[in-house]
């Protein structure tokens, strides 16, 4: 199929299980990963109506950015510390906090720039040691760490769920993270707003939107399969 194909393919079947579950379809945000991906192609998913676009690398971003640049920028990968202040006035949304150095420079860069820099924090649910992320125990303690840092927001909870053939298998990790968010609403942090849960990828968006996420990141079933670089 061809990307726009692929697009509206996603688009049903997010609309299906929104119903299924009693969801309102708005609720659910596509984000396009592009990681990889030429810049013909992404310009073909904008323009079928693809307003998120996801990158795990910064060098990515920077490669890529004046022809991105009209869409809404998420970086989804493991973010380095030092190179937060290349991409701190680029994108729109950072969903891999996950630890108290990036958030200090996170911090520092947004305030240079005299914004508020929205963030998910990462949380390694699963435990799994090559992922990155906050164990589950540790996330109440972070946002306590960060609490007085008036440049940055944290809008929610990420999670990168382990790759099953069978995405059943999966549901506890997601239903856990929301369990997760659903404590911390009731927490008081001046700059925590828990409204979004990033959860859910190719093989397993849907089950993540029976569980509640807001965001899903889709790249292989928009782009097919990639061939990677370093």
């Amino acid at each position: 199929m061809s990307i726009k194909e692929n697009i509206e393919h996603i688009r049903r079947e997010i609309k299906e299980v929104c119903n299924r579950v009693n969801r309102e379809y708005d609720e659910v945000t596509l984000i396009g990963v592009t990681k990889t991906i030429d810049c013909e192609r992404i310009r073909q998913a904008l323009d079928d109506k693809i307003d998120h676009v996801g990158e795990n690398k910064v060098q990515e971003i920077m490669n890529k950015y004046e022809e991105i640049k009209d869409a809404k920028i998420h970086m989804i990968g493991h973010l380095q510390t030092n190179k937060v202040k290349y991409i701190i006035d680029k994108v729109s949304l950072i969903h891999s906090l996950d630890r108290l150095s990036l958030a200090k420079e996170i911090n520092k860069r947004a305030k240079q720039h005299g914004i508020i820099m929205d963030t998910l924090v990462q949380v390694n649910v699963a435990n799994e040691d090559t992922k990155f992320g906050l164990k589950v125990e540790e996330v109440e303690r972070f946002l306590e760490e960060i609490r007085d840092m008036e440049n940055i927001r944290v809008l929610g909870l990420m999670t990168i769920a382990p790759y099953e053939e069978d995405s059943e298998n999966v549901r506890i990790y997601f239903k856990e993270l929301k369990n997760i968010f659903e404590e911390l609403k009731n927490k008081d942090y001046s700059n925590v707003h828990m409204k979004y849960l990033s959860m859910g990828m190719t093989n397993d968006y849907k089950v993540a939107i029976e569980e509640g996420t807001n965001f899903v990141r889709i790249g292989t079933g928009i782009f097919g399969e990639r061939n990677y670089y370093k």
